[in-house]
């Protein structure tokens, strides 16, 4: 379990862009009585809704944490943020973090840390002794999200089918694979940081053996049509050994993000590659339903978008922003019993 202590400030540096900011959205979604203040170092930063504090209103404020909310390419800081970090210790706050560079690595942050008694904590930090994928079935029920890209709607759509699972009476657990689920559910494994050659074992760790009735629904991670994350998809997909698959997409988008040279697959393509690599450790690997961000069509273009992929494909698609997952959690019944 992460020992992170609200209430949080979310800084948000600089990054204009939204899908890198995933982990401050996800954050105010999820965790919203948590969240009491954002940092901005630019006007033209997004806006959470929050309200803007610095370091020495936060504190007056009572907030206890500066919690980075950007998930950027390679994920590291700017030499400016270090300073802004190490000022954040002085104020008196903590400072957490879920990015592939650590804060415990940085001297000036380790020696303010150590001076000022407060807490780096990064989250981006895998559990020891991790295995090696063994492609044994487990029991209990699986199922996985799976995109087109990065930043598509996979964690939470995750989160939204538990919670609507939960409500249903299911026996169901979310499991966190990245920073931002990680940082929403306290728990979870990091698969990015992971070895590349422990990542399936990874995997079957973060879902371990379960009761026949019970489901696992484990966030999914990067894409396999990915040029850069591709392998960390597979990994995860191998080793989560899904009894389910939910597809992910963006129906705004046209390229990789962050790779306008690589065109974006089709829902289509995406069902079948990933079937396909799902079914060398569960041979019986469904697809329950697509889970489509919107949010660029109108209301009656979005209406028509997910009806004709729906009819095409024959399964449920829904937006869970705009009318939840109670067509794929229908599906899951349907297909594995309530």
């Amino acid at each position: 379990m992460l020992d992170i202590k609200p209430p949080y400030l979310l800084f948000l540096g600089s990054e204009m862009q939204k899908e890198f900011l995933k982990t401050a959205y996800g954050l105010v979604e999820w965790r919203r009585n948590d969240c009491k203040g954002q940092m901005r170092l630019s006007a033209d930063v997004p806006d959470l809704g929050l309200p803007d504090l610095d370091l020495e209103q936060a504190v007056r404020c009572g907030i206890r944490t500066l919690l980075v909310g950007t998930a950027c390419i390679g994920g590291g800081f700017s030499a400016d943020w270090i300073v802004i970090f190490a000022r954040a210790l002085e104020a008196g706050l903590d400072v957490a973090a879920g990015q592939h560079r650590l804060l415990n690595q940085d001297p000036l942050l380790r020696a303010t840390a150590e001076r000022t008694g407060r807490n780096l904590i990064d989250v981006r930090v895998p559990p020891k002794d991790l295995i090696v994928g063994t492609g044994k079935k487990r029991s209990g029920r699986r199922v996985l999200t799976v995109g087109t890209d990065c930043a598509v709607g996979k964690k939470y759509t995750a989160l939204a089918l538990t919670a609507e699972l939960k409500r249903r009476g299911t026996k169901v657990d979310f499991r966190a694979s990245g920073q931002t689920g990680i940082l929403i559910a306290g728990r979870g494994v990091p698969i990015d940081a992971v070895v590349c050659d422990f990542t399936a074992g990874a995997a079957e760790m973060l879902s371990p053996p379960n009761s026949p009735g019970h489901w696992d629904v484990i966030e999914g991670q990067g894409s396999l049509f990915h040029p850069g994350y591709a392998g960390v998809s597979l990994g995860l997909l191998h080793g989560s050994q899904p009894d389910a698959i939910v597809v992910c997409h963006d129906a705004g988008r046209r390229h990789i993000l962050g790779y306008p040279e690589f065109s974006l697959p089709t829902i289509d393509e995406c069902i079948e590659r990933n079937i396909g690599c799902a079914k060398l450790t569960n041979p019986g690997v469904r697809c329950v339903g697509v889970s489509i961000n919107t949010s660029t069509l109108g209301g009656e273009e979005r209406r028509g978008y997910l009806k004709n992929v729906s009819s095409r494909l024959g399964i449920p698609c829904v937006d869970p922003l705009k009318g939840g997952v109670g067509e794929l959690a229908d599906r899951i019944e349907m297909e594995f019993g309530s």
